[in-house]
């Protein structure tokens, strides 16, 4: 099971930004790590989606040295159009979970009258 392909890889990406500014390969840990692998996410899929990411004026880039001594490395930070669009992605996302919650959970529950 992939669960990026079902429209959540913006939010992930977004939200690894959140806290601070990351290069790609800190971005992939990340979210791979917080995920507990679960969306084994993979160079291919990353760097396009981060440039469609700066595309919309959601992230922005750096270059900054390598704390390795090795060469500069493209860091990612959320701008302010990038923290507007995960606080919706992040309700759009509640939302989305509430309602199949109460699907799952009714189905779930015996019906109000029956044993």
């Amino acid at each position: 099971m992939n669960p990026l392909k079902s429209g959540t890889l913006d939010l992930a990406l977004l939200a690894a930004l959140e806290d601070q500014p990351r290069y790609g390969l800190d971005i992939l840990a990340h979210v791979n790590t917080r995920s507990g692998g679960l969306f084994e996410m993979k160079e291919g899929s990353l760097y396009p989606a981060l440039a469609r990411l700066v595309k919309a004026g959601w992230v922005e880039t750096e270059w900054q040295p390598s704390d390795r001594g090795g060469a500069p490395r493209k860091f990612y930070r959320l701008t302010d159009d990038g923290r507007g669009a995960l606080t919706e992605k992040k309700q759009e996302w509640r939302t989305l979970r509430g309602a199949l919650d109460a699907l799952l959970v009714t189905r779930l529950l015996p019906k109000p009258g029956r044993a």
